[in-house]
């Protein structure tokens, strides 16, 4: 399996220039049934990345463009009068694929926002009172501009809750930077992409996952560090129980990706910035307010729960 997952990532780093570690970040949130969003300024490779993701994945995908005048029903779907039956009939929206694009998902309203909420936590859309099963696997892969630029909506807790992880991806380094000034075009190599992994590859990927071992000891030290962001007066609020839940599927995802069958230390600490980050919450700050800010405060949290929780095995 190792073989097939070092393949997507990189396949996905010949488009995405010098973001090794972010592409498999991504790809350790999809294998573990996760939703996967990712923020920062325009033109930094967000959408390359969501598409590419999807290419690879071998699965029908649609992407929405989120703008502030969408409704849920652009997304859900709708009912429409046949007057040849004399009857309604339901039209699917978009919601309903296996690999869904959200664009610029903070771009459109709370409103229809949360529509995708029941979608991303059940795998299912209720439309005038009637509950529509969605395909499976069914992934969101979401990207998100920052809050100071003009027609944006936060993104409710509720919802960031939802995200298995939250990727950032930064400037370029020098070296890719360069490659692109020099005509490497993302969009050509994106078109050209073939699916790398058939569905029933996926499901074996996302069912060896859930078979990676934990010991008693390495659960011991999440659980530390879960109690840490309750109970240290740096956070207003601490970890749910979805919030660990999220944390150890996305190191066994990572523990998997390395070619191991049992998850280590280093696997928790290596995902919790994109898993943990979203989470928690600092004196007088707003989990949903992305900008450089909010960042700086996310990874600060996150790297004085890691120093200061000591690993004991």
């Amino acid at each position: 399996m190792q073989p097939v997952l070092n393949n997507v990532v990189a396949a996905v780093g010949q488009v995405l220039l010098g973001k090794e570690q972010s592409v498999k970040l991504a790809v350790a949130c999809l294998i573990a049934q996760g939703h996967l969003l990712i923020e920062d300024l325009p033109g930094m490779g967000k959408t390359t990345l969501a598409q590419c993701l999807a290419k690879v994945l071998g699965l029908r995908y649609e992407r929405v463009q989120f703008t502030s005048d969408l409704l849920p029903a652009d997304i859900l779907g709708v009912s429409v009068y046949d007057k040849n039956t004399a009857a309604f009939h339901f039209h699917p929206g978009p919601v309903f694929t296996q690999v869904l694009l959200a664009d610029e998902i903070n771009r459109t309203t709370p409103k229809t926002q949360s529509a995708l909420l029941e979608a991303m936590e059940e795998g299912q859309v209720t439309v005038e009172g009637e509950t529509r099963a969605l395909p499976s696997p069914f992934f969101v892969i979401a990207t998100q501009n920052p809050i100071s630029q003009s027609g944006t909506y936060m993104l409710p807790e509720s919802q960031l809750d939802r995200f298995l992880m939250r990727l950032s991806l930064g400037y370029p380094n020098h070296e890719a930077e360069r490659l692109l000034l020099s005509g490497v075009n993302p969009r050509d190599r994106t078109a050209k992409m073939q699916p790398l992994i058939t569905p029933e590859q996926l499901a074996a990927l996302q069912k060896a996952v859930m078979a990676v071992r934990t010991t008693d000891a390495l659960l011991d030290y999440l659980q530390k560090l879960v109690a840490f962001t309750r109970t240290d007066s740096t956070f207003t609020y601490g970890l749910s129980p979805r919030g660990s839940l999220a944390w150890l599927k996305a190191a066994k995802a990572w523990a998997l990706m390395a070619g191991r069958d049992y998850v280590i230390p280093e696997d928790i600490q290596v995902v919790a910035q994109a898993v943990v980050g979203h989470r928690v919450r600092g004196e007088g700050s707003n989990m949903g307010q992305f900008n450089s800010e909010g960042l700086s405060e996310s990874n600060h949290l996150v790297s004085h729960m890691l120093k200061s929780v000591a690993v004991v095995l």
